[in-house]
């Protein structure tokens, strides 16, 4: 089943609507049943459970860590700024 959906809106939102739509190759009635579509299953992912909260965070600080550059990455400003000088001689 499906319904209709009447709006109105002013010209100047119709030609920014128009030109998003265009840009993607889509009628602005598809470009509107896409992004509202998007907002739905973004809703339902905003509904999880305290339970499943604290599993997804779980699962995302596994990852926390995991990438070894082989040197420290902190904010060692003498360091940065030889890196820059560095790179700037270079250019010229």
């Amino acid at each position: 089943m499906s319904q209709q959906l009447k709006l109105e809106i002013s010209d100047e939102t119709y030609a920014y609507l128009q030109q998003k739509a265009n840009s993607l190759g889509l009628s602005i009635s598809e470009w509107a049943i896409a992004l509202l579509t998007q907002q739905k299953s973004h809703d339902k992912s905003s509904q999880l459970s305290p339970e499943q909260q604290k599993l997804t965070k779980q699962s995302l600080l596994n990852f926390a860590g995991a990438v070894n550059l082989g040197h420290e990455t902190g904010a060692d400003n003498e360091a940065i700024d030889v890196d820059l000088a560095k790179a700037y001689l270079n250019e010229n």
